[in-house]
């Protein structure tokens, strides 16, 4: 079973989260919406889930494919709706600049990924969200 425990430590919004494993993270909200920027916004968390969920399809299905990674580094960039509440994301764009795999390899999947097995990418563009993405592959 998954399970998340959220204590409030830090001004009116600030929280420490932990999972089922003791693992850890600070959550707030702005400093424009009485927050103290003690840790991510929620919107925040949900584009490092959707990073975190393609890295691991990626790493995945590279490894399968005898692929040797070196540095991976991702660039979620988000843009939220205007004049809509709750403002959901609109429109996201990803970055993938990866080292030591096969050009075609890593384009291959980076569409597996994002566009069959990464449930985060499944329930942003369920929302509506315009989710781009690219790929370059580091010498």
């Amino acid at each position: 079973m998954n399970r998340i425990v959220m204590e409030k430590t830090e001004g009116d919004f600030g929280f420490e989260v932990k999972d089922e494993k003791n693992h850890t993270l600070r959550t707030d909200t702005s400093e424009e919406s009485g927050g103290v920027s003690f840790g991510f916004r929620p919107m925040q968390l949900l584009l490092s889930a959707l990073g975190t969920c393609s890295a691991i399809d990626m790493i995945a299905i590279l490894k399968k494919q005898k692929q040797k990674i070196g540095r991976f580094k991702i660039t979620v960039d988000g843009e939220r709706e205007e004049n809509v509440i709750p403002p959901l994301w609109k429109a996201v764009s990803i970055r993938f600049q990866i080292e030591g795999v096969d050009k075609d390899k890593a384009e291959k999947a980076a569409f597996l990924s994002m566009d069959k097995y990464c449930s985060v990418a499944e329930i942003l563009r369920r929302a509506g969200t315009e989710i781009t993405y690219k790929v370059e592959v580091l010498e």
